[in-house]
């Protein structure tokens, strides 16, 4: 069984900068596809990045694009999202998954198998 444990979330004014960190136990982390998906109060929750296990392709949401990076150190087990330019609108709890699907990138939530508890980033204006 696969434990997905997220930190780094916060609050931070518009424009600031975080960097999320997902570390993983208990499976072979360089073989998952892992993402970063985001839920806001009464929203459905979505993909913001992710990356794959296979040749380590990023993928991202448009609207995060050019702000967000996502990035992963197979040696520490570790998914890191570093967020720059925060916009109010990037408020939400965001949460680490993985895929078995290494050489795949779902947008979908189905497409993960494990799932992190989830990190609060407030973005205030």
């Amino acid at each position: 069984q696969v434990q997905l444990v997220e930190s780094g979330g916060g609050v931070v004014q518009a424009g600031g900068s975080l960097r999320l960190s997902c570390t993983a136990s208990g499976g072979t982390f360089s073989s998952y596809t892992m993402a970063w998906f985001r839920q806001a109060p009464g929203k459905e929750r979505e993909f913001a990045a992710g990356i794959s296990g296979t040749l380590g392709t990023p993928y991202y949401l448009d609207s995060v694009k050019g702000r967000f990076t996502i990035s992963r150190d197979n040696a520490k087990n570790t998914v890191y999202l570093q967020m720059n330019r925060l916009k109010p609108e990037d408020t939400a709890v965001y949460f680490c998954a993985a895929s078995k699907y290494s050489s795949a990138v779902f947008r979908g939530v189905t497409g993960y198998n494990y799932w992190g508890q989830g990190t609060q980033v407030t973005v205030s204006s």
